[in-house]
């Protein structure tokens, strides 16, 4: 197989008969928002932008503070205080150039979420609380979007995909009801430094692979436990009483 027409850069995978030349053309087709540039959102940034995805937005509203390095690998101690969108964007423009990256420096409110949903394919949540994931997801579902949501605390990471380009597809509230959920967060509870990385990477894999229209993860959440370095997957189906989709 050849791969006549894809840039050196990206050859390696265009090689892989299961994506092909028509695969990385599609993914350099594919603009993807990431909401968060944290310990999920660097990793995800990262391989979306080695693998040549087409366009980047990255919002954040927060700042790179030191306890932040381990974890979000776009960040360097000199930009400790700087935004972690724009950190982000500066990390990815040395590493891509190729790849067209945003930076959006406010938080994800109702009305951003709505207004950057109009101009991306895929969204990929990389946040750390309940509230921001709900919004996302409502704002997913009402652009009909693809949405990877991921989540890490501790050993445990969770990932999952919805697709909302089909009506009846269940959505993270049929998960996570938004009026039961508490949340747990690295700051209090502690985070495995490679738990993270490893959960960003897999979101990407998923975008990528939807991006290309391969089999991803979608209705099914996988749970990944590192500690002892066991996976689940499990079903996801439609609650009747979601307050998001039902």
């Amino acid at each position: 197989m050849t791969t006549a027409g894809i840039p050196e850069r990206y050859s390696r995978q265009a090689l892989l008969d299961e994506l092909g030349i028509e695969g990385q053309q599609a993914i350099a087709r594919t603009r993807c928002l990431i909401i968060g540039a944290g310990g999920l959102g660097c990793p995800a940034a990262l391989a979306l932008a080695e693998s040549g995805i087409g366009h980047l937005t990255i919002v954040d509203a927060d700042r790179v503070e030191i306890s932040n390095l381990p974890r979000q690998i776009l960040h360097t101690p000199a930009r400790v205080g700087m935004n972690k969108a724009l950190s982000a964007q500066l990390a990815l423009k040395d590493i891509n150039p190729d790849v067209p990256v945003v930076a959006v420096t406010q938080w994800a409110d109702d009305a951003l979420l709505a207004e950057l949903m109009q101009s991306c394919d895929i969204v990929l949540d990389c946040t750390d609380n309940f509230k921001t994931r709900h919004a996302v997801n409502r704002a997913a579902r009402n652009a009909r979007k693809i949405l990877v949501t991921s989540s890490v605390v501790r050993f445990s990471g969770q990932l999952c995909v919805f697709d909302f380009r089909h009506t009846q597809t269940p959505c993270y509230g049929c998960l996570f009801p938004e009026d039961e959920e508490t949340d747990v967060k690295a700051s209090s509870t502690g985070v495995f430094t490679p738990s993270v990385g490893m959960i960003g990477m897999m979101a990407a894999c998923e975008a990528l692979k939807a991006a290309a229209n391969l089999q991803t993860l979608t209705n099914r959440l996988l749970l990944v436990d590192t500690l002892r370095m066991q996976f689940q997957e499990l079903s996801v189906t439609r609650d009747p009483d979601c307050t998001i989709c039902a």
